[in-house]
């Protein structure tokens, strides 16, 4: 039998044609321009709060956003980069499952939610995830590069290869996650052991 091979993020959008860079639209402007886009680079536009619902997105970059409680039930995201952007509340369980792939870049994303998302090999470099909910995701060979995670929910999540030599803050239950293979450094220890009571020192 072949050994399974690891997942790999598809290449982070970064070429776009000139007409499909924009600045500072908002959500009329979005919808105004239709329901689908491609190689669009979105920068410094407000979008907080926005119905984005059954929209799609394919090979887009979403740059110093804010897009804080846009709600984004049937939305396809394939290969949907996000830097600097404001991400608070947003509910990505509710996106579309067919090719879902999202990267982020020193993004808030306090309260947000992945339940039950198929990721893997998914990036989070320098992002902030409070209360984010990660139940019943897979996240296999994801990493969590200089992330803070206090209080976020890992419950039946897979982490397989999942890397959090860098991660803080963040409480994993041996006993409820696949965490085959996952990289953790020395000061992650507590995070796991602390359901048994045991002091690392």
């Amino acid at each position: 039998m072949k050994p399974r091979r690891k997942p790999t993020a598809a290449r982070k959008p970064d070429r776009f044609p000139d007409e499909n860079i924009v600045t500072g639209w908002t959500i009329n402007q979005l919808l105004a321009h239709g329901d689908e886009f491609e190689q669009f680079h979105f920068i410094n536009c407000e979008f907080s709060g926005a119905a984005l619902n059954h929209l799609r997105f394919t090979d887009c970059l979403f740059e110093r956003c804010n897009l804080a409680s846009a709600t984004v039930s049937g939305t396809g995201m394939q290969n949907v980069a996000f830097a600097d952007c404001k991400l608070l509340g947003v509910q990505f369980s509710s996106c579309r499952d067919m090719l879902f792939g999202v990267h982020f870049d020193h993004c808030q994303l306090g309260y947000t939610s992945f339940a039950g998302k198929k990721m893997p090999g998914t990036r989070f470099a320098h992002c902030t995830l409070p209360e984010a909910d990660f139940t019943n995701a897979d996240l296999s060979e994801s990493v969590f590069q200089s992330c803070q995670l206090p209080h976020a929910t890992f419950h039946y999540t897979i982490l397989k290869g999942a890397d959090f030599t860098t991660a803080t803050d963040f409480g994993l239950d041996p006993e409820s996650n696949e965490l085959s293979g996952a990289r953790f450094a020395l000061h992650g220890l507590p995070s796991l052991l602390s359901k048994y009571g045991i002091v690392v020192e």
